[in-house]
């Protein structure tokens, strides 16, 4: 019997060690090495407690990094979840055929499946000032005047990343939402439905609430995305022009690998964590209060 016990334990352990070893010991190790100064290229660790963090916080950088990652997600939150959900109701309403559903559905998912890195890359092609799409495009339709150096200018850089990613990630989230509002009964919109509830009334009272779960998931996804933000940024401007699309992504990647300071770049992990961390949280609280 004891054994009997044990087995389900057992098939959970090579999983558990595995988490264990990479991500707990990490993280762990990471916190540990925010409060020393230590190279690459060298052996010795030199204890400095709180300097990197005074460091890290006195950044002249610091609060363009909060403010980029900060538009980002507000940014992914309207168009991303927002605008996905609106198109995964219309996917699901009556007003669109089976067979253009599924073309829909493909059309909007395959950005999704592009790597990142060529994503940026497209897209860097896409708003080369001289001979890219969209100054091509504006030209065309005599818009000539419209026409901007738009990842190289430091207004402007930020917004052209962000709508990058919109481009690309909003399929995604839209497909997350369609299954989500495929699982919803249709006895109840069929009871809705005899009662007089239009689209709208059904979307508003019946999908969105029975897909509230999913919808939060999609949320807490964009927001850790969003903080956890690097290819798009690395492979279009790599924080520039100046540090104007400076991301804390990036500046971790460029404090550990570029200027070989990897008690900053710890910081920065361990930043980037704990405010993962604190959206986690928040995301399990409140999905164990609607269960209440």
């Amino acid at each position: 019997m004891r054994s009997k016990k044990r087995t389900p334990y057992l098939y959970m352990l090579p999983g558990l060690l595995m988490v264990l070893v990479f991500v707990y010991i990490p993280v762990i190790a990471n916190c540990v090495y925010s409060f020393f100064r230590l190279s690459s290229y060298s052996q010795g660790m030199t204890f400095v407690g709180l300097d990197n963090y005074v460091r890290f916080f006195r950044n002249e950088t610091f609060w363009i990094m909060i403010r980029n990652n900060s538009l980002y997600c507000i940014i992914s939150l309207i168009v991303q979840v927002g605008f996905g959900t609106v198109i995964a109701l219309l996917l699901e309403s009556k007003l669109v055929k089976t067979r253009a559903r599924n073309i829909f559905r493909n059309i909007y998912y395959i950005p999704a499946l592009i790597s990142l890195t060529a994503v940026g890359l497209m897209f860097t092609f896409v708003y080369e000032p001289n001979l890219g799409l969209l100054n091509s495009a504006l030209k065309a339709l005599g818009l000539s005047s419209m026409t901007q150096s738009w990842l190289g200018d430091s207004k402007l850089a930020i917004y052209c990343i962000i709508a990058m990613s919109q481009w690309q990630f909003t399929g995604y989230i839209t497909l997350l939402m369609v299954v989500a509002f495929q699982n919803v009964s249709e006895d109840y919109i069929e009871a809705a439905i005899v009662d007089g509830a239009g689209p709208v009334r059904r979307a508003i009272s019946i999908l969105i609430p029975l897909a509230k779960e999913q919808l939060l998931v999609c949320i807490i996804i964009t927001i850790i995305g969003a903080f956890k933000l690097f290819t798009e940024v690395y492979s279009t401007t790599a924080g520039g022009p100046g540090n104007s699309s400076q991301v804390l992504g990036l500046f971790l990647y460029q404090n550990a690998f570029l200027h070989d300071d990897l008690g900053m770049a710890a910081v920065t992990g361990v930043f980037i964590f704990v405010i993962t961390m604190a959206i986690s949280i928040v995301q399990i609280r409140v999905s164990r209060s609607g269960e209440q």
